[in-house]
């Protein structure tokens, strides 16, 4: 029997308390199934936040997280047409890439395209194309309008940023750290708001001006999503995607965005969630299929561009666990299974 490395949660708990490097059996694909030998596997702090029974679904343990992949077809089961064994191909929505092997449906694979590294393929699925459906399915933000975002140098705030300069709206960009600055301004922000030194909702009447700003998205929520809300313009809409400020919280104020009623109420604002696991599993097929393709094609012209990985071996998946949630990590952590 064939064996494979996987890094497993045997039960809920802090990640580097339950997680270890654990030999099974590599798994067989079925029937519309393809096997992949998996080349590299990010690891996301929502992946974390998993392991710790705070995510959006509870998987039964043991488990191998995990929500993205690029590999190497190795084996094909039957109804597979159209692809091929020893294709370079990534994951679609595909859970437990954490292993050395994955079995996924077909449907859920899609070649990687000529030229792209396996560090870009192993992530472009969840951060750069969140950027792509909020800035454009969800907000529509147009040429000229201001977006005002949370964690502006996280993955998903980078590739905004550059989404912004590729369509021409504005950037309103709010990071923690003064030393982030320069960065993102260089990046191509348009303006950056640093709450480590000043106040989000003064500075942002000060930047957008008198019309203020109408669209925003946020990652953090806590007390900086609802200074977000409040921000925004009359008839402004606030999308929440991520909740970094409570991966290590079990308080239950931390765990929420004090929104102030009379903001929402008399001045008509919206505050609504988007997750990328549910878009997976709900959205259409063709309009599934065109938003990847357009995320693929703006990263195949340089307009999006994915900042290296930093792969670390699977033998040291706890130094990658700790990078994730690290303050200025550097690269994304990338678990890889040969040297």
């Amino acid at each position: 029997m064939r064996t494979m490395q996987a890094v497993v949660a045997d039960t809920v708990g802090e990640p580097s308390e339950v997680l270890r490097l654990q030999t099974r059996p590599v798994p067989e694909p079925g029937r519309g199934e393809v096997r992949i030998r998996v080349a590299a596997a990010p690891v996301h702090a929502s992946d974390l936040h998993t392991v710790r029974g705070r995510y959006g679904f509870a998987p039964e343990f043991p488990t191998v997280p995990g929500i993205e992949s690029v590999g190497v077809i190795d084996e094909l089961g039957s109804g597979t047409d159209g692809l091929t064994v020893g294709q370079r191909v990534m994951t679609v929505g595909v859970r437990g890439t954490w292993q050395e092997y994955v079995v996924a449906d077909a449907e859920r694979v899609l070649p990687v395209p000529v030229g792209m590294s396996d560090s870009t393929a192993a992530q472009i699925l969840s951060n750069p194309l969140t950027a792509v459906i909020l800035t454009g399915d969800e907000l529509d933000v147009r040429p000229g309008e201001w977006l005002l975002q949370t964690a502006a140098g996280s993955t998903v705030g980078q590739s905004v940023i550059q989404l912004g300069v590729q369509v021409g709206f504005k950037t309103l960009n709010v990071v923690r750290r003064r030393s982030a600055v320069e960065d993102i301004l260089a990046l191509g922000g348009t303006a950056v708001i640093c709450t480590e030194d000043e106040d989000l909702r003064e500075r942002v009447a000060d930047i957008a001006g008198y019309d203020g700003v109408s669209k925003a998205i946020d990652c953090v929520s806590g007390q900086v999503g609802a200074d977000v809300s409040r921000a925004l313009a009359p008839h402004g809409e606030l999308v929440v995607f991520g909740a970094l400020s409570t991966h290590r919280q079990t308080d239950p104020d931390k765990l929420t965005i004090p929104v102030f009623a009379r903001s929402l109420i008399y001045e008509t604002k919206t505050v609504r969630g988007f997750w990328l696991f549910r878009w997976f599993t709900e959205t259409p097929k063709d309009r599934m299929a065109a938003t990847i393709d357009r995320t693929l094609q703006l990263a195949g012209s340089g307009a999006l561009r994915v900042p290296e990985g930093r792969p670390i071996l699977v033998e040291k998946f706890s130094e990658a666990v700790h990078l994730a949630e690290a303050p200025a990590h550097g690269g994304k952590p990338l678990l890889v299974f040969e040297p």
